[in-house]
């Protein structure tokens, strides 16, 4: 992948101290003008005057980890030819303030996949490092990147 790619965003301030983030890419409604989908965002809960119930660019950082990875090993497993019933990620973000600035320090991955039989086990683990590896997000990251990987086999159906 050699060409370049743009990802557009534009958000609003609202005087109740959320922002809507939208990006007209994900527009749902066939390409309408000014339309598309809309995510609402504030600062983390532990923030002072921080509202609760919302996504914050903390939460959206971490996320984007977790996103990444499973998208990657969606892709090496589709290629791999691995069979797998479930694949899910935690992921924990860290910040700390480092130098009298606030850093996420580190982004730790819990992903989790089931395989259906046990010679997958080790396969499905070598493909989660290797799609860490290739996530385009975490190497776009300063943070540090920490995987604790889970898989276990699905259950049998009798």
């Amino acid at each position: 992948m050699n060409e370049e790619h743009f990802y557009n965003v534009s958000m609003n301030w609202e005087s109740n101290g959320k922002t809507v983030i939208c990006s007209p890419e994900l527009d749902l409604t066939n390409n309408r003008v000014g339309s598309c989908v809309e995510l609402e965002i504030a600062a983390p809960p532990n923030f002072p005057k921080a509202e609760t119930g919302f996504w914050s660019p903390e939460h959206m950082f971490t996320a984007a980890a977790c996103s990444c990875l499973m998208t990657t090993f969606v892709a090496i497993a589709q290629n791999s030819k691995l069979e797998y019933t479930a694949f899910s990620c935690r992921g924990k973000g860290k910040l700390e303030r480092v130098d009298g600035k606030y850093l996420m320090t580190e982004i730790i991955l819990e992903p989790s996949v089931k395989v259906y039989q046990e010679k997958d086990v080790e396969r499905a683990a070598r493909i989660i490092e290797k799609s860490e590896k290739a996530c385009l997000i975490t190497n776009s990251m300063r943070s540090k990147v920490t995987l604790h990987p889970t898989i276990t086999l699905a259950a049998v159906e009798a």
